[in-house]
Order: C-alpha cells, then sequence, then structure tokens
C-alpha cells in the first residue's frame, strides 16, 4: 500500500500519474486515428521535384505495362505502379525493385481503380504529373463471354481515372488503346482517320473510353495533354532477358499467338490451335500487324515527351506490315526450334480477317518508327525469356491499400 502521510511525496506522485494517464490517452487516440489522420514525414513522392517526372503507371505489373515502367525509370522517370494483380505479375514488380532500389525512383500500390476512393487517396497522397493508363482486361475471345466485365473494367475504370485527374489537377494522360477500336475495315492499311465500327466488346469497350477522353478533353476546364495511342498485336520482351510475359495458366486459351505457341514449343500444351483458316487473305489465316513491345514502348515515351496541354494527338503504332498467322507459326517454329503440332478449328467469335496499320502519322510527328521489324527475332528474344522462367516470376512484397 502506499503511504501517502508525507505531504512532500504525496503532490509528485500524483503528478506522475496524472501524466502516465494523459500519455495512455494520447496513444489510444493516434492508434485510432484512420491513416490518412495521422502524421508522418512526406513522401518523397508526395512532392514535385524540379527537373522530375512522376508518371502514375496503371498496369504496370502486366506485360506491357512492366515494360513501360523500365523504360520509364531508365530514362529517370519517377514511377507509380497501381495494379490490383488480378493479371499481372507481382514477380514483374519485384524486377523492376531490385533494378531501381533507390528512394524515390520506384513506388508500388497494390489497388483497383473500379474502387473510386482508394483511386482518390492514391491522388492525395502522391504528386503525379502524367498518367500512363495501360490498365484493362485486354482478350478479344475473352470479352464475347464476359461482356459486361469488359465494360466495367476498361470504360468504366478509366472514368474513375479521369475523374481522379480531375479533382487533383492532374494535365498529362497517355491513354493505352486498341486497334480493336476499327473492327474490320474496308481498305488496308489502317490510319488514324479510319471509321471505328468496333465488332467485339473488347474493342467496344476501348472505343466508349476513348470517347470519355476526347470529350471531357474538350471541356474548357480540362486543358489536358492527351496521347491515345492505338497499337497492334504486341510481342517480343526485354532484349536484357529481365521482364517478359506470363498470363496466368487460366486466361492461355485467351492469350495471344506467340504465348501459345511458346506453350506448345515447352511442351506444356499438345500443340497449337489455329482459329480460322478461311478468311479472305492470301493463306486463308488472320493477317495481324506485330509489333515488339520494345517499340512500342518507345512510342509511350515519345508520346509523353511531346504531349502539350490544349492538344490531343492520336497514333496508330505499329510497322505498317502484315503477317499472317501461319506466317507467324513457321517463324515460332524456327525461333523455338521446335516442329510445333498444329491444330485448325473453327473461326473464332469476334475476330477480323486482315489488320495491319500505317503508321506514316506517328512517324512524323513524333519521330517513331518501329525498329524491331524482324519477326523471328522479336520471337527468338521473347522465347530465350520463356525458356529461363518455365514457372513465371516470384512474387515480392507490396503496399496494399
Amino acid at each position: 500500500m502506499v503511504d501517502f502521510s508525507d505531504p512532500k511525496r504525496r503532490p509528485r506522485y500524483l503528478t506522475k500519474l496524472v501524466m502516465a494517464a494523459l500519455l495512455t490517452a494520447m496513444c489510444v487516440l493516434m492508434l485510432t486515428q484512420p491513416p490518412c489522420h495521422r502524421r508522418a514525414s512526406p513522401s518523397v513522392f508526395s512532392t514535385r521535384q524540379p527537373g522530375v517526372t512522376h508518371v502514375l503507371l496503371t498496369g504496370g505489373a502486366g506485360y506491357i505495362g512492366s515494360h513501360a515502367a523500365l523504360r520509364l525509370l531508365k530514362d529517370s522517370f519517377r514511377v507509380t505502379i497501381v495494379d490490383n494483380l488480378s493479371r499481372g505479375n507481382i514477380g514483374a514488380i519485384k524486377v523492376l525493385q531490385n533494378l531501381f532500389p533507390e528512394p524515390g525512383r520506384l513506388q508500388f500500390i497494390q489497388a483497383d481503380l473500379g474502387d473510386p476512393k482508394a483511386v482518390n487517396r492514391i491522388f492525395a497522397e502522391n504528386a503525379f504529373d502524367a498518367v500512363m493508363h495501360f490498365a484493362a482486361v485486354a482478350y478479344v475471345g475473352e470479352s464475347t463471354l464476359e461482356p459486361l466485365r469488359y465494360y466495367h473494367n476498361i470504360t468504366a475504370n478509366t472514368l474513375v481515372v479521369l475523374e481522379a485527374m480531375a479533382t487533383h489537377n492532374v494535365k498529362t494522360l497517355i491513354y493505352s488503346s486498341t486497334c480493336a477500336t476499327y473492327g474490320e475495315p474496308d481498305k488496308m492499311p489502317i490510319t488514324e482517320e479510319t471509321p471505328q465500327f468496333p465488332i467485339n466488346p473488347y474493342g467496344k469497350a476501348k472505343k466508349m473510353a476513348e470517347d470519355i477522353i476526347l470529350d471531357f478533353s474538350k471541356s474548357k476546364k480540362a486543358d489536358m495533354a492527351v496521347m491515345i495511342l492505338r497499337y497492334f498485336n504486341v510481342i517480343g520482351s526485354d532484349p536484357e532477358g529481365r521482364l517478359g510475359e506470363a498470363p496466368r495458366p487460366e486466361l492461355r486459351e485467351h492469350g495471344r499467338i506467340s504465348g501459345a505457341c511458346f506453350d506448345a514449343a515447352l511442351g506444356i500444351i499438345p500443340g497449337l490451335k489455329v482459329k480460322g483458316t478461311d478468311y479472305e487473305t492470301p493463306d486463308g489465316t488472320c493477317v495481324r500487324d506485330y509489333i515488339d513491345v520494345t517499340d512500342l514502348v518507345d512510342a509511350h515515351v515519345k508520346a509523353l515527351n511531346k504531349a502539350e496541354r490544349g492538344r490531343v494527338g492520336i497514333y496508330n503504332v505499329g510497322t505498317g506490315k502484315g503477317r499472317s498467322v501461319k506466317e507467324f507459326v513457321e517463324a515460332c517454329k524456327k525461333a523455338t526450334g521446335v516442329d510445333i503440332k498444329v491444330d485448325y478449328f473453327p473461326r473464332r467469335p469476334g475476330d477480323y480477317a486482315e489488320v495491319y496499320s500505317d503508321p506514316a502519322k506517328i512517324n512524323r510527328e513524333l519521330n517513331w518508327t518501329a525498329q524491331h521489324t524482324d519477326l523471328h527475332e522479336s520471337l527468338r528474344v521473347a522465347w530465350t525469356w520463356q525458356k529461363a522462367h518455365r514457372s513465371g516470376y516470384e512474387p515480392p512484397q507490396a503496399m496494399i491499400l
């Protein structure tokens, strides 16, 4: 028991008791406050730095997005990647984190663009100078099976991003679009003036997103710099072997033809399924314009560097040359050294016979020309990565919202 008979001891004891109670109350108050109400030292990502452009890269854990992040980081941009990892590979993030570990270079946030509160918080806590919007589900066949998912993921989520940009005064947008917005034109090659009549939900959702962007950019208060890049069939991987394409196993059926070729060469699947041999093309199979991912991200960086407030640029990103599926398969056999078994099936819903670009406008206005146009070489580089990463990536830690 405590003896309070000594008048000199009593005030000192009471003072300590009061101080302990106050400290306890302050700790409880701090711990029960939401994170946004706690005081913390400002992050380097939350402040603008002269001479440094901070890019929000949505979908940066994906195949194309991760390659874009690599290029931006090599070019000394500050990068924040936002990805919900529904399609992306967190292992790609680990590769980028290991390559660029310096503070203030790369930040990864796991969040869903379909959550407006999370998106608004990301914009509120970071000082973005520009947005590169890659995040999207992107399989034509899947879009015909799950159209509502595509309209929500592509069109509605783009609206969420635009609203956050407007609220937080971010004025530059580089939008990742697709040649699928053109549908199946009567005339080849496709120019930027070719009418857009998409024939599948993927292309339709992308065109709707484009329309929203263009309508907003015309409003007086927008004053935006907008670049829309409509690109064609993407192949290849990082020439130095650091990144590649590793779709989830359940998505292989809907994936790119290059992935299917490599899976067949690796023995993951028994053979390659070519869908459609009765198109009005020289050999009956679909004709596409295959663009190397290295060239594609170069186009994005050039678009970012040329973006101007109050101006909209729309560009096709392709080689200008069409290759048939049969040609592609032969190039893949040569690149892998495997005599891949090929089975032929009826057409896939939503596909079109022939699509290739006229890249004259992007050549002229952005000084961009595809450099990696050897189909065999692009596939050889991608095959090298595939052989070394048969199980894909391994996961790192991420900040989760």
